[in-house]
């Protein structure tokens, strides 16, 4: 540890770290615009000017090293005025926008301009104005207003790994673009907004639509990916008016995907706010009454083994559990929260989690990527793997990968082949990445959803518990063993057991006329056309999707911005949301709908309020009973055993093929949003060009 002084308070800090770091160590908070604790030092700004004693000048405190025994100090009278100097010449040129600028109340210029501006400027000459820059149907831009910080450059470069935005120019004639006008193509671009100290970075689809300090805030869980990213929902008068990222290094960093930021909007479209039954072939408003009542009329002769349900990728686990409880009461066991018929191996929680935890991605020395297209599937997981990439290079993180790409991962990668054949020849040595993986201290396995959807899944998997086994990827103090998720209900779901029984059946044997009744709960990615004409469907959930249009009698319920819930994400960490605004109309939180019909069909669920539904949950799987963050993973089995499988399982000669085809157009809330179809036009006309 070196030991620095900072204004007569003595501190420790690691060797290498910055004066700035040391500082803020000692409590002392230093004003800056170009730096940023997750990107690379820039020196750009000059705002963090500091005193060291016997330097012969002021130094940028963010970029200057820190010595055994150095003396800092942060508020004397020539440091002041070294701050206002720079903050003048970064006002020189600023435009008076603060009245209409949707930066206003969080910009990090405006708030040091209070502590070191001047009430009057000494510039004399005209205003320089730079062209605003197309980037697409997410970030306003209006870089008259930009300091040339270079945070948004460094962005693109260094995390979303999309160099598209560089610094052109010299001088007064300096200004950030994109070089060749286009749209961004990062599925992270809009923690371009995040960064950006000032108004010159701004989010297109809520421009001028409220202030700051107007938002009533609430914590939540992006359901757009399984990941779990942490965030806070912004909303006004009854409505969600923006996403921004929570901190959680343990998940997200800071971090938020596109979708989850901007999606938000298709919670005002297509929304279901009432009962409707459907008789003599039209969709008819009804009460709730009426709805239950119908509903319960048309089970009453039915046997339970006729009767099924499926969940969808956004439910909580609240309404699993619930619908589990009902269905276990009238004697059905057709329960499946699997829309994609993936296969898992359930003999203990760790044959289907992302074993390692996301932090383990910085301790790997080595990646294999069966059947994954994390960029799409998780872009904030990509991300991290990307900076695992740049802080040990290729040579000590090599990244192999077995499938096919549509897109740049961000990072090099080899492919390895597009079969799942690769994988018998790495375990027997006969593949040239065989070699990399018996050298890495810590290596990972990451299985996508395209290798579990498939028939031959269970060989897939065994291959790759073969592989971890053979390679040191299982280990009492390393598993490296991941499946990556990408629906944010599934790891729940498996927790709670919303599985078929013994004599159950799985999503397709009730699509294909297993079942007379059939409830989808939020389950709008499965095959409509494959139900039976013949078959009753009960669908509830938040929007008009393609199963509302197939439904017999619609409930509607609450979306994720409407509900106190529970998600688990691909780690196995048991993370709660809260209600930010209240669902429209007549809808209901799911768990609460079920509670209800109960009553009306005879068999009452034991609990009546959020804190007992929570508590039978804890008594289904005792992960739910964990209350204290820190203790909130459950630590999956470290086995060692390889998986007995159906022998007669053989491979199948077909590449694995991506599992999403449209990164933005994956469930009903971002198919209903207007700025989810606006990105993914513009991804197509990408394509194209």
């Amino acid at each position: 540890m070196v030991r620095v002084i900072v204004d007569g308070t003595p501190v420790e800090v690691l060797p290498g770290s910055s004066v700035l770091q040391a500082c803020e160590a000692a409590g002392k908070e230093i004003p800056r615009f170009c730096y940023h604790e997750r990107l690379s030092v820039a020196g750009n700004c000059r705002m963090c000017l500091v005193e060291v004693a016997r330097a012969p000048k002021l130094v940028a405190s963010c970029g200057f090293p820190v010595a055994d025994g150095m003396e800092v100090f942060t508020d004397t009278e020539v440091v002041r005025r070294a701050r206002r100097s720079v903050m003048e010449f970064l006002l020189i040129n600023h435009p008076l926008d603060c009245p209409i600028c949707d930066q206003g109340g969080e910009c990090d210029l405006q708030d040091q301009a209070y502590g070191y501006g001047s009430g009057f400027s000494r510039y004399q000459e005209e205003k320089r104005a730079v062209t605003d820059k197309n980037l697409g149907p997410l970030i306003k831009t209006v870089m008259t207003r930009c300091i040339q910080c270079s945070r948004c450059v460094r962005f693109c470069t260094e995390i979303a790994g999309t160099p598209e935005l560089g610094l052109v120019s010299r001088g007064e004639n300096a200004e950030i673009t994109t070089y060749v006008e286009k749209a961004l193509s990062s599925e992270l671009s809009g923690n371009l907004i995040d960064v950006c100290p000032v108004g010159a970075l701004t989010a297109k689809p809520i421009a001028f639509h409220a202030r700051s300090w107007e938002y009533k805030k609430t914590d939540s869980i992006d359901v757009m990916d399984a990941l779990g990213t942490n965030i806070q929902i912004h909303a006004r008068g009854g409505e969600v008016m923006r996403i921004v990222p929570r901190v959680n290094d343990a998940v997200n960093e800071e971090w938020l995907s596109d979708k989850g930021r901007f999606s938000f909007d298709g919670l005002k479209k297509k929304r279901l706010d009432q009962p409707w039954v459907r008789v003599n072939g039209d969709l008819v408003p009804v009460t709730w009454k009426d709805a239950f009542i119908a509903l319960a009329c048309r089970l009453k002769d039915i046997s339970a083994e006729r009767i099924g349900a499926i969940a969808g990728d956004l439910c909580d686990v609240e309404s699993l559990c619930a619908l589990k409880d009902l269905f276990t009461a009238f004697g059905s066991s057709n329960f499946d929260c699997r829309q994609d018929g993936a296969w898992y191996d359930m003999s203990s929680r760790s044959g289907y989690l992302f074993n390692s935890g996301i932090t383990g991605i910085d301790q790997a020395d080595a990646l294999l990527l069966v059947g994954s297209m994390p960029r799409h599937e998780a872009p904030v997981l990509n991300a991290r793997i990307r900076k695992r990439f740049l802080e040990s290079g290729r040579e000590k993180f090599p990244v192999g990968v077995v499938g096919t790409l549509t897109a740049d991962l961000t990072y090099p990668v080899e492919m390895l082949g597009a079969g799942p054949d690769v994988l018998e020849r790495l375990l027997d040595g006969t593949h040239s990445f065989a070699d990399v993986l018996k050298k890495a201290q810590r290596p990972m396995i990451i299985m996508g959803h395209a290798a579990l959807v498939r028939a031959d899944a269970p060989k897939i998997y065994n291959l790759c518990k073969q592989l971890a086994e053979s390679y040191g990827a299982l280990t009492s103090e390393w598993n490296g063993l991941n499946v990556l998720h990408t629906a944010a209900s599934r790891v729940g779901g498996l927790d709670i057991g919303f599985l078929p029984g013994a004599q159950g059946l799985s999503t397709e044997a009730m699509l294909r006329g297993g079942v007379e009744v059939l409830w989808l709960l939020g389950a709008d990615d499965i095959p409509i056309d494959l139900i039976p004409s013949e078959t009753f469907v009960v669908y509830q959930g938040h929007h008009g999707d393609c199963a509302a249009s197939r439904a017999n009698i619609i409930f509607p319920g609450a979306a994720y911005t409407e509900k106190s819930a529970t998600y688990v994400n691909m780690a196995g960490y048991v993370q709660q949301a809260f209600r930010a605004v209240f669902a429209p109309g007549e809808a209901r939180e799911d768990w609460r709908i079920i509670r209800a019909f109960s009553e009306v069909l005879g068999h009452t669920l034991p609990y009546d309020t959020l804190e007992q539904l929570r508590a039978r949950m804890a008594d289904v799987n005792p992960i739910f009973a964990i209350d204290d963050e820190d203790k909130a993973r459950y630590l999956p089995h470290q086995s060692t055993v390889s998986t007995m499988i159906d022998e007669s399982i053989t491979l199948l000669d077909t590449p694995f093929q991506p599992i999403i085809q449209d990164y933005y157009l994956t469930n009903s809330i971002s198919r209903a949003s207007q700025t989810m179809a606006e990105c993914s036009a513009a991804c197509r006309l990408r394509t194209v060009e």
